[in-house]
Order: structure tokens, then C-alpha cells, then sequence
């Protein structure tokens, strides 16, 4: 089912423009015209289909993590923080418009914010600690489905893999398999068996039960898990992403680096009527993003999209569409969206941010400026070295304070 309808302009910070590779690089541009990305010449020569395209290449992150996209969750807003006078003078009036009218208030949400800074501060050597912990100490429930199995996905999703890495394949054929949704590239596709997905959940669910360190998936969702630091990125995500999806991505989104997405992000939230309710209105880190309903029982909670980041109106169209157990959501990552509140029961879903450093290297869609690279552990935020040149420049971070 899908409801179109208008919700209020809600402001935000961040805004991105969509990168373009250099011109005369022979890359992909952004075109209405389509075009077989999957075997473009400037995407295999540096990425290959075949095999791990990450081995041996460190991943890094903008050292705008550290300032930008701050979400003050009790007035649903995106900040830059560089410090008080800063934010006084840029979201002073965007706060009072929305409650925040005391000094004691502006007070409570700058230590909120601060708070926030701190610990993307920590993150690396936190989220290395609590994944340690964890493989020595966490017992699996159901060991198996760290692991992934081509009896864990739906027979018609092969079917669509099997299309879209075919000889003849292309964007037109691709459409029929799918269930798309106004202009806005927004297709809906069958991913996991219904068995598998009760076998994940109860996984999570025993995790969460667990005595093991937890972090937040994001500054604005604080219930769920990351897989990576449950141990699922390597023998789950990165072979999701690189045998499955990307063969999709390729054919749907040429212009994002479909082709070309080499990093992610991956983990998982949960809505229930005591903890997170919705998920106000945001775009992701992410060239393309898969969103996967895993159940449980539940009702309302729809997500709603409107425009891109970069292309904001006055007064947004929305469409809303409903979750499908088992089914996800692929849609770009720039795409505003949000969730809307469950009404009972409770809600697991899987979120993978896939990344293309090809298409990020040029311009960090977070601070809409060249990247500062900064270490990070893992996946990073997807950014990678300019292979132009030999020696990486790097950021003092304790120069950004």
C-alpha cells in the first residue's frame, strides 16, 4: 500500500549534493540516461565484480564525524557543534521554535550534544573493546546464521540475482522483478525466508538479553545491534553486499556507483511501544541503502520518503509505504525518510548502508566538502586514499578542538 501525502518542512543541517567522479576520468556521471554500469570500464578496472574489493585497502572517515549531523533528539534536530557561541548563533532561534526556551533548556541540550561529540570521540576504541568482549565471552544461540547461506535468502530473490548477472541483463528487465514506487527509485524486493528471519531475531533478541557490552547503531536510534561488532560483517554483510546486491545496485543506481559500492555499514534497529517509537526525518551515510523488515508482530509504523537532500521544496511531497515481512526497501541514500510510529507489538529491522569510495572520495555527503581523512576502525565511513596518490594525508584530530 502506498499513501501519498504532505508533512511540515522540517529543517535540517547537512544538506548534500550528490558527487560527481572528475571530469575526463571516464567515470560514471549523473545521467537520466541508463547504461550498464556493472560493466563500465572505470568501475572494473577499479573494483573488480569478482572477489573482496575492500582486501588490502584501509577504509577511513571524514573528520566531520566529529562536528557535523549531531541529532538532538528531544527537539528532532541536526546540528553542527563547534562550540556554545556557534550554536547559539546558528540554531538559537531553529531551537526555540521548538521548545527550547530557558537557559536551562539550551543547557540540557548542549550537554546532550557534548555528550554525543564525546563519544564519537571514543568510538574506535570503544566499539574495538566491546567487540573483543564479545567474541570471547558472548554465547551464540543459533551459530548458523552468522554465516550466510543461500538457503537463508528467498528463491525469488536468487531469481533476481540470477537476472541481473545474466549476459543480457538490464534496468527495464530488472523492473519487472520488482515493486517500484513513484519516481523517486524506491523498489521493493523479497531478500530472506520468513524461517530465517525468526531465526535472526531470536539471535538478536538473546543479544540483547545478554550481559555484553552494546553500542547505539546511530545518534538516532538507541535500540539495537551492530553486526559488526557482533561479528557478522565478514561472513554475512560483505558477502550480501558483494554477491548479491551489488549485481542490483549496479543496474539501478549506475549514477551512485551501484557498480562500485566496496564498504558498508550494517546493523540493526528496533521499535517496540516502551523503548524507540519512530525515527524522525533524516537522510543516511550511504550511496544506497537496504532496509529489511526481519518481524515481529506489529502495526502502522510505515516508512514515509520525500525528496532528495540536495533538492529540498518548500512544502516536501511524502509517500508512505507500509512494511512487508522478509521484504526490503532499496533506496538512495540521500532520500530524505523517516519511520512513523508503531502503534503495538514490536519491530526489527535490518539497515545496510552500502558505500561507493569512488563516489565519496569526491565530496563527503555529510559535510558537502572534499573529505578530511581521518582513521577509523573497520568499514569506516567508506572513504578511501585517492589512488592518485602515494602518500595519504591525515588529520591531527586533537587540531579540530
Amino acid at each position: 500500500m502506498v499513501k501519498f501525502y504532505l508533512l511540515p518542512f522540517i529543517r535540517r543541517v547537512g544538506i548534500c549534493r550528490r558527487a560527481l567522479p572528475p571530469a575526463g576520468s571516464g567515470a560514471v556521471r549523473c545521467t537520466a540516461e541508463p547504461f550498464d554500469a556493472w560493466t563500465h570500464p572505470w568501475c572494473r578496472r577499479r573494483f573488480p565484480p569478482v572477489g573482496n574489493m575492500s582486501a588490502g585497502r584501509p577504509f577511513l572517515a571524514c573528520a566531520c564525524f566529529f562536528s557535523d549531523n549531531i541529532f538532538v533528539g528531544r527537539y528532532g534536530l541536526h546540528v553542527r557543534y563547534r562550540d556554545e557561541r556557534q550554536l547559539r548563533r546558528d540554531y538559537g532561534r531553529a531551537l526555540r521554535e521548538r521548545g527550547c526556551r530557558s537557559e536551562e533548556d539550551f543547557g540540557v541540550a548542549l550537554r546532550e550534544i557534548e555528550a554525543e561529540v564525546n563519544r564519537r570521540k571514543e568510538l574506535i576504541y570503544q566499539s574495538v573493546k566491546r567487540k573483543a568482549i564479545i567474541s570471547k565471552c558472548y554465547k551464540r544461540k543459533h551459530p548458523q546464521v552468522y554465516t550466510l547461506q543461500e538457503s537463508f535468502l528467498s528463491p525469488d530473490f536468487l531469481d533476481i540475482v540470477r537476472y541481473c548477472t545474466s549476459p543480457d541483463a538490464h534496468l527495464h528487465g530488472l523492473l519487472r522483478y520488482l515493486e517500484s514506487f513513484s519516481e523517486k527509485r524506491i523498489y521493493r524486493l523479497p531478500v530472506f525466508t520468513e524461517e530465517f528471519c525468526q531465526a535472526f531475531v531470536d539471535e538478536l533478541e538473546n543479544f540483547e538479553q545478554s550481559d555484553m557490552p552494546k553500542g547505539r547503531p546511530n545518534t538516532m536510534n538507541n535500540y539495537g545491534v551492530l553486526l559488526n561488532e557482533l561479528g557478522m560483517d565478514e561472513t554475512f554483510i560483505t558477502p550480501l553486499r558483494e554477491k548479491y546486491l551489488r549485481p542490483i545496485t549496479a543496474l539501478l543506481y549506475p549514477d551512485l556507483g551501484g557498480a562500485c559500492l566496496d564498504s558498508h555499514k550494517a546493523f540493526v534497529v528496533k521499535y517496540s511501544l516502551h523503548e524507540d517509537l519512530d525515527l524522525s526525518s533524516h537522510y543516511d551515510n550511504a550511496e544506497v541503502t537496504l532496509n529489511v523488515s526481519l518481524g515481529k508482530d506489529f502495526t502502522e509504523g510505515n516508512l514515509y520518503f520525500g525528496e532528495l537532500s540536495q533538492d529540498p521544496t518548500p512544502v516536501p511531497k511524502y509517500i508512505e509505504i507500509e512494511h512487508v515481512g522478509a521484504q526490503g526497501l532499496l533506496h538512495r541514500g540521500g532520500q530524505i525518510h523517516g519511520a512513523l510510529p508503531i502503534a503495538s507489538g514490536e519491530r526489527w529491522n535490518l539497515i545496510v548502508w552500502m558505500r561507493s569510495s569512488a563516489i565519496r572520495n569526491q565530496l563527503c555527503p555529510m559535510c558537502n566538502k572534499k573529505p578530511e581523512l581521518v582513521e577509523a576502525e573497520g568499514f569506516g565511513d567508506g572513504f578511501t586514499e585517492d589512488l592518485k596518490d602515494n602518500v595519504l594525508g591525515t588529520v591531527d584530530l586533537c587540531s579540530l578542538w
